[in-house]
């Protein structure tokens, strides 16, 4: 009972992660017949990168339906999706990130596999680590609501030509269970196929490189990190700034010196590693006399 315990305390994220993805996903109906469900829980957002289009959601995505207001001819802001975005960012940051996700999920589980050389991180991540950014001012902001069609609609740039995460558990099982789509396929549906192959092999090798450089969900929740309601503090007291939170984390951030780095996914690896026990989160108590928050 002891071992079984253990076990699952060890892998708790995991089973969170898989409960949480089968729970949004959870419509079998669609997988079968290779449809979208339209009920009325579509009208909501789920905090993770969900495609809508996926057969199986039974929410939508928030950037996905960001996108879709501001490009719209008869919107020109969401308050709903703004709102949301605003309040899981306020609570928990980019623990969405790390709990939540099920295209993080996939990266983890990937990234399990075994390799000759892990990555801690790919060359010039200092700078690809802005590409997020870009992409969430360009292509989820700027294009969709200044490149417009003749009736002045615009387009969902970034799911339509960037996300990984649609073409893995939408576009793919759409396609492989609808022959008209098939016969339909053009370069653009080549294009993302091959942006989601090179995702999914760098994942084997170095640890979520889409939410380290492109995921603009990510962006979003990491700007809140420093000041969500759940954040981590390291115990000046205790920490020895021995490095091994730094070694443990995936992200390869110092966390014994930015607890609350934007980068940080919450994942507790850091907290495990620790061999004094000087980082807890703001839910947890401290027993220091020297906190530091961020």
């Amino acid at each position: 009972m002891g071992k079984r315990l253990s076990f699952f305390r060890r892998h708790l994220r995991t089973w969170v992660q898989i409960c949480f993805a089968a729970l949004t996903n959870g419509y079998a109906a669609g997988f079968a017949k290779g449809t979208i469900y339209k009920g009325s829980t579509k009208l909501f957002c789920v905090p993770g990168l969900n495609c809508y289009s996926c057969p199986g959601a039974l929410g939508s995505c928030p950037i996905g339906s960001f996108q879709a207001v501001i490009a719209s001819r008869n919107y020109q802001f969401t308050f709903y999706v703004t709102g949301f975005l605003l309040f899981f960012g306020a609570l928990l940051g980019r623990f969405v990130c790390g709990w939540l996700c099920p295209f993080g999920l996939v990266q983890d589980l990937l990234h399990k596999i075994p390799f000759v050389k892990k990555l801690r991180k790919l060359p010039g991540d200092r700078w690809l680590r802005f590409l997020k950014y870009v992409i969430l001012v360009g292509f989820v902001i700027v294009l969709p609501l200044t490149v417009l069609d003749i009736v002045g609609q615009g387009q969902p740039w970034f799911c339509k030509y960037i996300c990984p995460s649609g073409t893995l558990f939408a576009g793919i099982p759409l396609v492989a269970s609808n022959p008209a789509l098939q016969s339909a396929l053009g370069w653009l549906f080549n294009w993302k196929v091959a942006v989601l192959v090179v995702l999914l092999l760098l994942s084997v090798v170095v640890y979520r490189p889409f939410c380290r450089y492109l995921c603009p969900l990510g962006a979003i929740y990491g700007l809140f990190n420093p000041v969500a309601l759940y954040r981590f503090r390291i115990d000046a007291q205790k920490c020895t700034q021995c490095g091994a939170c730094q070694k443990a984390c995936p992200m390869d951030i110092p966390v014994h010196t930015t607890p609350n780095s934007l980068e940080c996914i919450r994942c507790g690896k850091c907290k495990a590693a620790c061999p004094h026990g000087a980082i807890c989160s703001t839910l947890q108590r401290a027993h220091g006399t020297n906190v530091k928050p961020v």
